[in-house]
């Protein structure tokens, strides 16, 4: 399969909003065709994971040559401990839901850290099959909430149990959904209220959703309340709260009383 990269916007020169957004995008619309190339199961998972990283390596390489980039599907280059600045990306969030058409619950994530900052400094999430992509260059405006009852995002397959003391506590409904960026992504266009996890993730799960909720005014924090920290020696990050911030004070509340 021949993919041709569009033409970045001019500002992608200086702008690392704008680069975040056009490479999710970018690789999103090469995941698109991937997926209609008719392999199925483990080989369209497979392949949507190897042509989305290869291309992000590639277009990073040609636009921050300077920088070093942590991928999912890459190896750990270990400079990244020295560097200024680290690319996290995931090249497609949710493999699962990807090999399952039309299923629109997968993502591709890229985010910035910047040692000055210590922090993520740039993100995006490109939602592919919905056309859009979530971005802290212009950030989501998170509407009103529409629901009378909270909304919990949840995994498909494996919400962690103490999710469902918490719905009881909250009055909360579950709202199963792949992707932990659409899950994240979810917050800010009002399908949830919350997303809780204590089941186990890396940096490049979150890096990217949480710098586009940040950027949107959601909270976000370990589920013990402690900052998000990224590009650390250890790339496990087994934990996360991202909410409206009006729940954050119930959820710590019951995170600190009944455990996790």
């Amino acid at each position: 399969m021949t993919f041709e990269p569009g033409t970045p916007p001019s500002t992608t020169a200086t702008d690392d909003h704008a680069l975040a957004a056009w490479l999710a995008e970018e690789a999103g619309r090469l995941l698109l065709e991937v997926r209609e190339q008719g392999l199925t199961g483990r080989d369209l998972k497979d392949a949507g994971d190897r042509a989305a990283h290869e291309l992000l390596m590639l277009l990073l390489a040609e636009h921050r040559p300077a920088d070093i980039v942590l991928s999912e599907e890459g190896k750990d280059d270990r400079r990244r401990l020295e560097a200024d600045r680290v690319w996290i990306v995931d090249p497609l969030d949710g493999t699962r839901e990807f090999s399952e058409p039309p299923r629109d619950d997968w993502a591709v994530h890229v985010a910035l850290w910047e040692r000055a900052a210590d922090d993520l400094v740039a993100g995006a999430v490109a939602q592919p099959v919905l056309g859009q992509t979530f971005q802290t260059g212009a950030p989501p405006v998170v509407p009103p909430r529409t629901s009378e009852r909270p909304r919990i995002a949840v995994s498909r397959s494996r919400p962690p149990e103490f999710v469902h003391g918490l719905a009881r506590e909250l009055d909360a409904e579950l709202v199963p959904m792949g992707s932990a960026g659409c899950k994240v992504i979810s917050v800010a266009r009002d399908v949830s209220d919350a997303y809780v996890h204590a089941g186990g993730q890396y940096e490049w799960d979150s890096a990217a959703p949480v710098a586009v909720a940040r950027a949107a005014g959601l909270f976000t924090s370990r589920i013990d309340g402690s900052p998000l920290r990224y590009n650390q020696d250890d790339v496990y990050l087994p934990d996360l709260i991202v909410c409206r911030p009006e729940l954050s004070g119930q959820i710590l509340a019951f995170v600190e009383e009944h455990g996790v």
